[in-house]
């Protein structure tokens, strides 16, 4: 596309010059100013003005001026000349032209030579609308604007040796803006794109203001398309250093940085040396770094497609952080489910949810919780594999700017949990516990496993163990939790994994600890029909308060199963539960008690019951004696030997007590006797 050199509109001056004293047959001279007609004031010009050989003179002449405005005398006839001025002002601004003179007369004038002077006023802006990225043969409106009463503007594009080239100029009627709308197009991508504006009054159009600053179109043209990057990453924390890598050819000339919405490129990176890549450094990232970015490479052969976008975000910009946690267990199986919970007091739009790797990148409404005066956002994870294992964060922000975020939450570990065989964990101190106490789980396996890990739903730590084997063929861990707190009731599993796999086994069956004594609260526990009964006989254990609760645990001493629990039935003023055992066995003999909670808190219970001892007899019933196998005759008469014996026993037994009596008796007799005498 070649650009038509327009004369500005806002012109219309005349020259008064003098008519030459022989102007005719010479060859018309050329004016031209260097290093441009566009000068900033203070700055030096040149004029030059080229004639035909043997010119001995040279004059110059500038509008307004009845006479020369300059004269120059060659020492040796030649065919130009020039004068210059080294510091410009605004009376310097205006029309020149030129002529010269040799032995056979005076040349015509040079066609006229317009010398603009700017940085007398404020600089405009220049915009590209709606955006300076523009497509090949695409067509681009550029707007020039300022906020001081300016009726006029002209576009200069800058040309291959950094000259402008005046392409339009505009006055404008007042309608309370003072902008100007210039279309450029269709653009080539096989050349560059700068341009400037200016501004100036009608009655001064040589006299302009200061350039705005250059607005260069970034034309996305056909060469492949160069690769973009951040280090260490696209999510960074305010104030941390980073680097932006934008990586092409090695004939690459230029690597600009383009941030979306900035009318000038953010950054340029021209290589000393062949280069394939230009890094763009940030050393301290502010909320103004984050947007979407774009990187483009310009050569010889023209610029390239514009690269994909790498969208830049700052975390850390508000202050309340979210928590995260996982609402079942942060152990996962393959193909399960996985719910991730992000909550905050703080009044976010929107939360999102990362991983370590931004494998996995979520963003959810929030959603207000007015039981817990929160807000929160659910992230569903459905159909659980192993890549879901690792480092999650959730973050808040709003719509309106949704590359700013608050501070992270903490990390919470997902782990990936496989198929080998569980172990089990038991305790030995019981599960329910008064505080104060000292708990050890243990966990074991008769797979040699290097190490178990212990797990409490809700927590997001673990606690890790080298794995023991016993003479037995078992690998197990203690688990040493200290003291009993209220922070100690809860629901534990244990695991146990090799030391060269990343994998945990399965499960183990999970593990209630209760803590007893945290209500204030004293039940009472009572067994229907009657605390002794027969085996086979159906019996209920009776859990009752005064106060309202809302669950009642049943416990056996020394049991290895878990407590029973029960929703209560309230009744007048108070609430019970019925926990009711059909056909029973001598089994469930023993020690029972019964506890109650109130509210969330599962695993934290009132003080014990009394103490009730269930007694189950062998016997089936009362009314009915045990049913008799039929013997044989050889077990018939074993029996009547027996009996027969037993009783010739009895009686040889009574017949020595009956004799050791005579005999005690006769001695006695005999001592009195010898005593009278």
């Amino acid at each position: 596309m070649t650009f038509t050199f327009t004369a500005l509109l806002c012109l219309g001056l005349t020259l008064g010059l003098g008519t030459p004293g022989l102007a005719g047959a010479l060859p018309k001279p050329v004016l031209r100013a260097q290093p441009h007609s566009v000068v900033s004031k203070q700055n030096k010009v040149t004029f030059l003005c080229e004639g035909a050989t043997g010119a001995n003179e040279y004059r110059f002449y500038k509008e307004t001026y009845q006479y020369q405005w300059r004269r120059e005398i060659s020492q040796n006839p030649k065919n130009k000349n020039k004068f210059s001025i080294s510091k410009l002002d605004y009376h310097h601004a205006g029309q020149y032209r030129c002529q010269y003179q040799t032995p056979d007369g005076t040349s015509e004038y040079s066609d006229p030579l317009e010398l603009v002077v700017t940085g007398f006023y404020s600089k405009p802006r220049l915009s590209a609308q709606p955006s300076p990225e523009v497509t090949e043969g695409e067509n681009v409106t550029l707007q020039c604007d300022s906020q001081q009463a300016y009726y006029c503007f002209s576009l200069t594009k800058e040309g291959p040796q950094q000259l402008s080239q005046t392409l339009d100029s505009q006055c404008i009627t007042y309608t309370g803006q003072y902008q100007a709308l210039f279309s450029v197009g269709p653009v080539t991508s096989n050349q560059k794109w700068i341009f400037r504006c200016y501004s100036f009054h009608k009655k001064s159009p040589q006299q302009w203001s200061e350039p705005s600053d250059p607005l260069e179109l970034l034309v996305s043209g056909t060469l492949h398309k160069p690769t973009i990057k951040a280090e260490p990453g696209s999510v960074i924390t305010s104030g941390s250093p980073m680097d932006i890598w934008c990586q092409g050819t090695l004939d690459a000339e230029i690597y600009v940085l383009h941030k979306e919405g900035s009318q000038k490129p953010w950054g340029t990176q021209t290589p000393e040396k062949p280069e394939n890549k230009a890094k763009f450094s940030i050393p301290f990232v502010i909320h103004l770094d984050a947007g979407q970015y774009r990187c483009y490479c310009y050569s010889s052969d023209g610029w390239t497609e514009r690269s994909d976008t790498l969208e830049l975000v700052v975390t850390g910009v508000y202050n309340i952080k979210p928590h995260l946690t996982a609402l079942s267990s942060t152990v996962v199986t393959s193909g399960g489910n996985m719910t991730l919970q992000c909550v905050s007091w703080g009044e976010y739009d929107k939360f999102i949810l990362t991983k370590e790797d931004q494998k996995f990148l979520s963003s959810m409404d929030s959603q207000y919780i007015p039981s817990q005066m929160q807000y929160q956002a659910l992230f569903s994870i459905d159909h659980v594999t192993s890549d879901h294992k690792g480092t999650f964060r959730c973050y808040g922000y709003y719509k309106q700017t949704p590359q700013l975020w608050s501070r992270p939450s903490n990390p919470l570990e997902i782990h990936f949990s496989g198929q080998s065989e569980k172990p089990s964990l038991v305790t030995h101190q019981g599960h329910i516990l008064d505080p104060g106490k000292h708990l050890t789980l243990q966990c074991c396996s008769h797979i040699k496993y290097d190490r178990f890990v212990l797990y409490k739903l809700g927590g997001a730590d673990f606690i890790q163990e080298d794995g023991q084997w016993t003479q037995s063929g078992l690998s197990l861990a203690n688990f040493t939790l200290g003291s009993v707190s209220s922070s100690t009731g809860g629901r534990y599993r244990c695991y146990g994994a090799h030391n060269l796999s990343s994998e945990w086994s399965a499960s183990s069956d999970p593990l209630d600890i209760l803590i007893s004594g945290w209500f204030q609260v004293h039940p009472s526990l009572s067994v229907k029909p009657n605390s002794t009964v027969h085996s086979g006989d159906n019996v209920t254990l009776l859990c009752k308060t005064a106060y309202r609760m809302d669950t009642f645990i049943l416990s056996k001493e020394e049991a290895a199963h878990q407590p029973q629990r029960l929703k209560p039935k309230y009744q007048a003023w108070e609430s019970q539960a019925e926990f009711s055992m059909s056909a029973v066995t001598s089994d469930l003999s023993g020690t029972y008690r019964c506890y109650a909670s109130a509210g969330s808190s599962l695993y934290l219970l009132s003080y014990a019951s009394n103490p009730v001892e269930l007694t189950v007899s062998g016997l089936i019933g009362t009314s009915s004696p045990p049913p008799s196998r039929p013997m044989t005759t050889d077990a018939s008469e074993k029996r009547d030997h027996t009996v027969e014996n037993l009783i010739r026993m009895g009686f040889a037994l009574i017949i020595l007590i009956v004799l050791g009596i005579l005999v005690f008796e006769a001695w006695g007799s005999q001592s009195q006797r010898a005593a009278g005498m």
